[in-house]
């Protein structure tokens, strides 16, 4: 299953390169290989190249999104990032990292979904994140 499948971003905004494994409207995995050449770290005020959090969390929601619109029901909807209920940073990412993001959704109703997610590296877990996703057909 490719990642442009399932979701509508495409460069320079998807940051997913390839999903792993996923259970339809109950979780999803999906890597991330950080490389030096990234949008993010081409920034002439950054002082290091260290990835920007932000970033990171939209790796979890875009993985999020896969475990949503990999639901036959839900399959074309647009899918929106609700919010950030609470992120815990626990370390840097930095160029050569391979990443795996992990969502799974806890609660479904209608249009509204939440989730927790972790990104690890290297089995060092990088953040946690509980994440709100809303839906539009």
């Amino acid at each position: 299953m490719e990642v442009t499948d399932l979701i509508p971003q495409r460069f320079p905004l998807q940051l997913l390169d390839r999903i792993i494994a996923v259970q339809p409207g109950v979780s999803a995995t999906a890597e991330k290989l950080v490389t030096i050449n990234e949008w993010f770290f081409q920034s002439p005020t950054l002082t290091g190249r260290t990835m920007i959090r932000p970033v990171l969390l939209e790796i979890l929601a875009q993985t999020g999104v896969v475990a949503l619109l990999s639901m036959p029901e839900h399959h074309g909807n647009n899918v929106f990032f609700g919010g950030i209920r609470q992120a815990d940073f626990k370390t840097d990412v930095r160029p050569g990292d391979r990443l795996e993001a992990m969502v799974t959704l806890t609660k479904l109703r209608r249009q509204i979904g939440t989730g927790h997610g972790v990104i690890t590296c290297a089995g060092r877990e990088v953040v946690s994140a509980d994440l709100t996703f809303v839906m539009q057909a």
